[in-house]
């Protein structure tokens, strides 16, 4: 349980750092590709085994890790894409209503139990993120430009699912801080790819001090979270459709509190009744 709470708590101080970018106007892409990098550093620091890229390639899990690193970062410039074309709220939507795909994913492949109950509590949970995110202001029109939103859907999904799989299949426990660590290695050398490619075209000053260090405040957190994730998912309390509901609804539901009371965002009647039935949802899925 402690895993669960850890892993929701980091997520969604994610989710304050990465919103306080533009208030000290950081550059997004920059930060990020620092953050991948101070996550990678870190993890070779903190872990009890040492790093060694060739022991590494050896592993069954490396391939699979190279395919999420590239898959972090490209699910993140779709959400950014998502969010300057669609609006924010699309892009929230679509990455949290994406938690579909490892539930589905968890009751067909490893035929985890699916009563009434439970389901019930799935179809809620799905309802709940939908309300909880749902801004008044600006209205979506979610019929056009579907296609970033779509990646983004896909993608998250697909990340939470391999996930599971790796964890389920591939990886052992004493080697979750070196998979962590390679990566957030791997979206770093994409990421530092993609930013040099930038530079080449625009030839624009990004490293500058302020996005070095909003990349190396949001690289912290952002290892330990992943770290926790893979913990979470290794335990057997819950299985994985049950952690994946609790998991993102939590996180919806506290990053909106967050708002609320931090950054004085307005609630609605419909962020209110999303954030009650998110906690009903919590307590079918959990019902024994």
């Amino acid at each position: 349980m402690m895993t669960i709470l850890l892993s929701v708590l980091l997520n969604s101080l994610l989710f304050v750092i990465i919103k306080l970018f533009p208030k000290y106007n950081i550059d997004t892409l920059t930060a990020l590709v620092v953050n991948y990098g101070t996550a990678s550093f870190l993890g070779m620091m903190v872990s009890q085994e040492s790093y060694s890229l060739s022991k590494t390639s050896q592993s069954e899990w490396f391939i699979s890790s190279m395919l999420l690193g590239c898959l972090f970062i490209s699910v993140f410039f779709a959400t950014a894409i998502t969010s300057q074309r669609n609006g924010l709220s699309v892009a929230s939507v679509a990455s949290k209503m994406s938690v579909i795909i490892p539930i589905g994913f968890g009751i067909f492949l490893f035929n985890e139990e699916a009563g009434f109950l439970k389901l019930l509590g799935i179809l809620l949970a799905l309802i709940a993120v939908y309300y909880t995110s749902k801004k008044e202001a600006g209205t979506v029109a979610l019929k056009q430009q579907l296609l970033f939103p779509a990646l983004v859907f896909v993608g998250a999904g697909i990340i939470d699912s391999s996930l599971k799989m790796i964890s389920h299949f591939y990886l052992s426990t004493e080697e979750i801080g070196i998979f962590s660590t390679n990566t957030f290695l791997m979206a770093f050398l994409i990421g530092l790819i993609t930013l040099s490619i930038r530079y080449s075209k625009n030839k624009e000053n990004v490293l500058l001090g302020k996005n070095i260090l909003g990349g190396i405040v949001l690289g912290i957190p952002n290892y330990f979270a992943l770290f926790y994730m893979i913990k979470m998912l290794d335990h057997d309390i819950w299985d994985s459709s049950t952690i994946f509901t609790i998991h993102n609804v939590a996180i919806v539901t506290l990053t909106t509190m967050i708002g609320l009371i931090a950054f004085r965002e307005k609630i609605t009647l419909k962020n209110a009744f999303g954030i009650l039935l998110a906690l009903f949802s919590i307590f079918l899925v959990t019902w024994k």
